[in-house]
């Protein structure tokens, strides 16, 4: 265990690799950060209305960006929602645990300052080991939006997240890199035809197989059932600028490029990532984000890409990262 305190924060933050003493801060009605499979999150007790207001100051988060509740097994997803449709049971069964997110009619006993008032709640049960190993250390349902302050990209590692959040959380699990970098895929299966609030790792492709009848939500509604689709999300502090071909990015000491085509010359950018495929520009997105804003670039160049498979939720993000 190692704590780290700042003069200028209010909370000293531990850093932990103990599951056990990590879950005790969300027992006691704390926040907690902890790794999954996708990105790092910041976690509160689901059913302690207090907690999980915490979780709104320590991010900075707007009070009607719904949260999604984690748990360890089928069990605790009917423990928060109060019925299971048939498509929800196949995609349990086909790809949990695992990064996708399910929005289910919500159970009484959750407090609606998880739902944003709305009368649905999002769940997953993460496959990450060590976050299993927390949420059943934790006993109790756990919401948790990704541990980054509001707006910032979402943390792949756990010292990511602690720049951003350290002296407003108390506790961080100290993980590894994150597998996927890019968050769950959100699914609304409340109605006949389910949808995709949000892409992410599991591809609307590999949905259709379980669920052929799968549509993608037609645009963003001003009451968002998903995080992560009505607020500025994921942006650094450089401009992001998308672009189709790598010659139409500028070089300069203080420029980035991403993308799966070599720029004519890399040595000319301040960063170069080149995706060998697109699941690794989606893994190291956030991450080479962050990296590009610890180096000060006013601006990184990613390139887009076809908008099938993972290249949807790729696409996703950096329209969202781009957008000022």
């Amino acid at each position: 265990m190692k704590d780290y305190a700042g003069e200028a924060h209010t909370v000293k933050t531990t850093i932990t690799a103990s599951t056990d003493e990590a879950a005790q801060y969300i027992r006691d009605g704390h926040l907690t950060v902890f790794p999954t499979e996708t990105v790092y999150g910041l976690g509160a007790d689901a059913l302690n209305a207090d907690a999980v207001k915490e979780i709104f100051r320590a991010k900075s988060r707007p009070s009607d960006n719904p949260l999604i509740v984690h748990v360890a097994d089928r069990e605790g997803v009917e423990a928060v929602a109060r019925s299971i449709t048939p498509a929800a049971d196949a995609l349990l069964e086909a790809f949990a645990p695992g990064p996708i997110t399910l929005v289910l009619p919500v159970a009484e006993r959750v407090p609606r300052d998880v739902t944003a008032g709305l009368d649905t709640v999002g769940v997953r049960i993460p496959s990450l080991p060590l976050a299993q190993e927390f949420l059943q250390a934790c006993d109790t349902p756990v919401a948790a939006p990704s541990a980054n302050r509001s707006g910032r990209p979402s943390p792949t590692t756990w010292r990511a997240a602690y720049e951003d959040l350290v002296g407003r959380v108390p506790c961080i699990l100290r993980g590894g890199r994150t597998d996927a970098g890019i968050e769950s895929t959100v699914v609304d299966v409340t109605s006949d035809v389910p949808t995709v609030l949000r892409p992410g790792a599991v591809s609307l492709e590999r949905l259709r197989e379980v669920v052929p009848n799968i549509e993608m939500v037609a645009d963003d509604s001003d009451v968002p059932k998903s995080p992560g689709t009505k607020h500025r999300h994921y942006a650094p502090d450089a401009k992001v600028i998308i672009v189709d071909d790598p010659g139409e990015a500028d070089a300069g000491a203080v420029h980035g490029y991403i993308g799966v085509d070599k720029p004519a010359v890399p040595a000319a950018f301040a960063k170069v990532y080149v995706a060998p495929s697109v699941e690794a520009y989606g893994r190291e997105l956030f991450h080479f984000l962050r990296e590009c804003d610890g180096l000060g670039c006013r601006a990184v160049f990613a390139q887009s890409v076809p908008e099938n498979g993972l290249g949807r939720a790729v696409m996703d993000r950096l329209r969202r990262a781009a957008s000022r």
